[in-house]
């Protein structure tokens, strides 16, 4: 029974702790999504020429795909977002610099 229990466990691992994942990892992934847009640059083009008897079409694709190398190089430079760090700095009471009350002189 023991065995068979095993078996259909859930081997996935849980993830723990608030860990970044790694720059290799977040590199690829914005590697990828870069040589995703670039790749669609091309077929923008090619799909305006396919479509250049419909101007209004054409154009919409080479519009399409003027902005692409610029977003793409903003994505892949971009990183991950910062975390927020809390300080766990030492707190103190805030004490006056002096203990005693003073007299209000009034002018009037």
């Amino acid at each position: 029974m023991s065995e068979r229990a095993s078996e259909s466990r859930d081997v996935t691992p849980v993830l723990i702790t608030e860990a970044a994942p790694s720059y290799d990892e977040q590199f690829a992934a914005r590697k990828r999504k870069y040589m995703l847009m670039m790749g669609l640059r091309f077929p923008c083009l090619i799909l305006a020429g396919i479509f250049y008897h419909t101007w209004w079409l054409a154009l919409g694709f080479i519009v399409l795909s003027v902005p692409l190398p610029w977003m793409a190089v903003l994505i892949a430079n971009d990183g991950p977002p910062r975390k927020s760090e809390k300080m766990s700095g030492y707190q103190r009471e805030a004490k006056a610099i002096e203990s005693r009350s003073h007299q209000v002189i009034d002018g009037g």
